[in-house]
């Protein structure tokens, strides 16, 4: 692992129809760290994450200008191939989102996606991804049972071990444990903690504490622009603009 490779937004706005979403926000991703991204609700944070792996371009009236770029190349070039994109930029959202299918099936979809039948390559790496996500223990005994009797927690580390599957260089979490108790919560705070270093991670959480505990860098955004960008510590205990500290002591938002 310890891919090394970071995004560089520069000048990205975005649009959904005339509504500017994202204003002028110019960033550079840290490569094999932790990146939060806090605010209020609206504020663009999801939107900005989207956009790291073209998931707005589902969306209609969306369209980006500037340029999000990706080990250098830019990734919203025509020629840009969105399916090796999301391989290397793996996505976890807000709800986990299993599949109708096994355990097992679950986490070698995008192998088989991507044309790999060696079935002992498959069973190691599906092996491989779920102790990853520090979910082998627990699903070890019941890899061919529905993945829908998983508790929620279980199921959101399942969408994890299925994005690390893949082998992505980035991993983008929306929020990933905004719909958990707190015991699962801290199993995907513990889990992205044991995968720093080895991938570049984006989380968006509107869990002040949650970012403090895990993040290298955090940007905190307000009404779509980006108002201030370091290290964690740094905008947690000495932010320097005045609507970051209103906002990470808890006066407003």
């Amino acid at each position: 692992m310890g891919a090394r490779i970071g995004f560089e937004l520069e000048n990205v706005n975005i649009y959904y129809g005339a509504v500017r979403a994202i204003k002028d926000v110019s960033l550079r991703i840290e490569p094999d760290e932790v990146t939060a991204f806090i605010g209020p609700s609206g504020c663009g944070k999801s939107t900005l994450l989207r956009a790291m792996n073209r998931m707005n371009d589902l969306i209609p009236g969306a369209r980006l200008e500037g340029r999000v770029l990706l080990d250098g190349v830019s990734i919203y070039e025509r020629s840009m191939d969105l399916v090796a994109l999301r391989r290397r930029v793996g996505m976890v959202f807000q709800k986990s989102n299993p599949f109708p299918r096994s355990v097992f099936e679950n986490v070698a979809y995008g192998l088989r996606v991507a044309g790999v039948r060696d079935k002992a390559f498959i069973e190691e790496k599906v092996e491989e991804s779920l102790r990853a996500a520090a979910l082998w223990d627990e699903v070890r005994d019941r890899l061919h049972k529905s993945a829908l009797g998983l508790s929620g927690g279980q199921q959101q580390r399942l969408c994890i071990a299925r994005a690390l599957a893949i082998q992505p260089d980035v991993i983008l979490m929306d929020e990933p444990a905004s719909a958990l108790d707190p015991i699962a919560t801290a199993h995907i705070e513990e889990l992205i903690d044991r995968l720093r270093g080895d991938y570049t991670i984006v989380i968006v959480t509107h869990n002040m504490q949650q970012a403090a505990r895990i993040s290298d860098h955090t940007a905190f955004f307000y009404l779509g622009e980006l108002i201030e960008y370091g290290s964690t510590q740094q905008i947690f205990t000495n932010p320097t603009n005045i609507k970051t500290e209103e906002y990470v002591t808890g006066r407003f938002g």
